[in-house]
């Protein structure tokens, strides 16, 4: 009987694990030079089947997507950080239009460069969600070198 009880405590204890580590959405990043003092930061979300992102525009602050960039002498940030037009849906529930992503969305960010060779550090906090749940919000720091 103990080990009934102990084989269904690990089963269970596996499957919580498990379901922590659902992550439904990969970032990566590339940067282009357009001059030599110009360049554009490419940011690429792509969600899995089902799973949709919030955009920078929601009203509600913990599903807002928001690019925060390192301060630095090295480069500076040109205007916000530009995104699609996201789908736009009417929630019942929680009485209000949500703005979203799915499958895949590009970001981009201009800069003007002060030194050719920089290193830019940049926050990206967001939340997923699919139909059922939505995960907690959560954040990324990508260090992008550009040269």
């Amino acid at each position: 009987m103990k080990k009934h009880i102990l084989l269904l405590l690990f089963i269970s204890i596996a499957y919580s694990v498990k379901a922590q580590l659902v992550k439904p959405i990969t970032w990566s990043y590339y940067v282009k030079k357009t001059t030599k003092t110009d360049a554009i930061l490419y940011f690429k979300a792509k969600l899995d089947k089902g799973w949709h992102m919030y955009a920078q525009n929601v009203k509600s602050e913990p599903m807002r997507l928001k690019f925060n960039y390192m301060p630095s002498k090295e480069f500076v940030i040109i205007g916000k950080t530009w995104q699609p037009k996201p789908i736009i849906k009417y929630d019942k529930v929680i009485k209000m239009e949500l703005a979203y992503f799915e499958k895949e969305v590009v970001f981009t960010q201009k800069l003007k460069l002060i030194k050719p060779n920089t290193l830019i550090t940049a926050k990206v906090e967001f939340m997923v969600c699919n139909e059922v749940s939505c995960l907690p919000s959560d954040e990324i720091t990508l260090k992008i070198p550009v040269r």
